[in-house]
């Protein structure tokens, strides 16, 4: 077992303190993590979004803030404000929980679009601006946004180019009669997640993040890539298909799920397991109802004709 294997294992292991049998779940999430990239949570209230992302930010020796994203939350509530003050007789910048390491963006669809408008450069260019000064964020920098897909009234759906910005789309689904009693045994006398100890550094993060971009990838796999990001664009029933932000989103997430698994190469198979995950947010359909099963029906369907490359993909 690698060190990154090992570290990453421990971090998992971690989690699952709290966290009851969503052992993929942790494993995407995870991915995400190396892969430098945010995570969408989307599923009913209770299943354990908020939860998982307490958990995944207590492993961290890192800086940790939670915004409760409410319809008269303003765009200076996320990224700060500069106010003027008395005593030094000049503005002064005043932060936004937004400079932190891992930002829980809870319930993210209850905001206004202007609201989560001030998150497109956070997220991507890892800054913000504010009276044409620019401050750099932390490093690393994570956004783990929750929503919920069934109550509707007082949300405001994510635009595209929000969605873009999310590395996978993810849900957490309901426990089986096994895992839930387990559940309820483990939080019977008290709440594990309060006494969860971080496992990893901010440091040992950053490196980790270095390393999982030595991942091989064949030129075959880059093309089956392409072919796959290329076929969204091209598909009769896709009105807009996968950005090259998500096709580099794309590589980036099999680099890190490949050493996550103890690869220092990429395999076919990894690609087509993440997929759903990291492109069906993307897709915009042309029928109406859209809704994040269709798309990934819809994508499923694209990778069965792909013809998938059989080299040897060790080789460099």
């Amino acid at each position: 077992m690698s060190e990154l294997q090992q570290k990453v294992n421990s971090i998992k292991v971690n989690i699952e303190k709290v966290i009851v049998g969503k052992s993929n779940v942790i494993d995407l999430i995870l991915t995400a993590l190396l892969a430098n990239g945010h995570v969408l949570l989307e599923d009913v209230p209770g299943t354990g979004k908020t939860v998982l992302a307490k958990s995944l930010a207590k492993s961290l020796k890192a800086d940790f803030k939670r915004i409760q994203f409410t319809p008269d939350l303003l765009p200076s509530d996320i990224t700060g404000i500069n106010y003027y003050n008395q005593k030094q007789g000049d503005f002064v910048f005043r932060e936004g929980p937004v400079l932190t390491n891992i930002l829980l963006a809870d319930e993210i669809n209850r905001a206004t679009p202007r609201t989560q408008s001030s998150l497109l450069e956070c997220m991507e260019e890892r800054q913000i601006t504010l009276d044409g000064v620019t401050h750099l964020l932390q490093k690393p920098f994570l956004v783990i946004a929750t929503q919920n897909p069934v109550e509707t009234a007082g949300t405001f759906p994510l635009p595209e180019a929000q969605l873009d910005r999310f590395l996978m789309q993810l849900s957490m689904g309901f426990p089986t009669l096994t895992e839930e009693i387990a559940l309820l045994n483990r939080f019977m006398n008290a709440s594990p997640l309060e006494n969860l100890l971080p496992v990893c550094t901010k440091e040992e993060l950053l490196s980790l993040q270095e390393e999982i971009k030595k991942v091989y990838v064949h030129p075959s796999l880059m093309e089956y890539i392409i072919d796959l990001v290329q076929r969204t664009r091209n598909h009769k029933d896709i009105a807009l298909g996968v950005s090259p932000r998500g096709s580099l989103s794309f590589l980036r997430a099999i680099q890190a799920y490949s050493a996550l698994k103890g690869f220092d190469y990429a395999i076919p198979e990894y690609i087509q397991y993440l997929a759903p995950f990291v492109l069906s947010h993307r897709l915009v359909l042309k029928t109406s109802f859209q809704r994040i099963e269709a798309a990934r029906e819809l994508l499923t369907g694209i990778i069965d004709t792909v013809p998938v490359p059989t080299e040897d993909f060790k080789g460099r």
